[in-house]
């Protein structure tokens, strides 16, 4: 099987400093965290590049979270992947928070183009899995139980294929 080909292997002088910043920071540290502010449009996020190439784990997409613990938690993700701890998908795990369940899910491919703009450059086409972090309200409630605070319910949109309820693992 031939070695994946990302922007770690495009040579120096065909990158732009900001490209040429980006890749180094994957080479020195397996993968960037990139942060995209809200606005009118959507609540803020932040997903990772790197993942997928340095610890084959797919990528992650975390909403409205503050890019700091975002860091940290991709960062402590980041270090159970290179020690081929991959979190489960589609099951409620205590992986991701201190304090709080999680969930995981695929992204479809659908929602790249909108949320995964730097990963999408670094892979050269839309072939890397990514995986949403989804987090409940203050009562560890999910957006798709009863119960759950409608305070929350913009500030992290749906990116599974067939929607969260669908995709819980039985």
């Amino acid at each position: 099987m031939p070695a994946m080909r990302t922007a770690l292997d495009a040579l120096p002088e065909t990158l732009s400093a900001s490209e040429k910043a980006f890749v180094t920071m994957i080479r020195e540290n397996g993968f960037f965290r990139t942060e995209v502010l809200g606005d009118d449009e959507g609540p803020g996020f932040s997903f990772t590049t790197g993942f997928w190439v340095t610890a084959k784990h797919p990528e992650l997409i975390m909403f409205s979270m503050t890019g700091d613990i975002a860091h940290d938690i991709f960062w402590d993700l980041f270090k159970d992947a290179r020690s081929a701890r991959s979190l489960p998908v589609g099951r409620r795990t205590d992986q991701v928070f201190a304090n709080l369940p999680a969930y995981a899910f695929p992204v479809a491919k659908r929602h790249y183009a909108d949320h995964l703009g730097w990963s999408r450059w670094f892979y050269g086409d839309d072939k890397f899995p990514c995986i949403q972090i989804v987090w409940p309200d203050r009562g560890g409630v999910f957006p798709w139980e009863k119960g759950f605070d409608a305070t929350f319910v913009n500030d992290q949109p749906d990116l599974s294929e067939h929607g969260w309820v669908k995709s819980l693992a039985v």
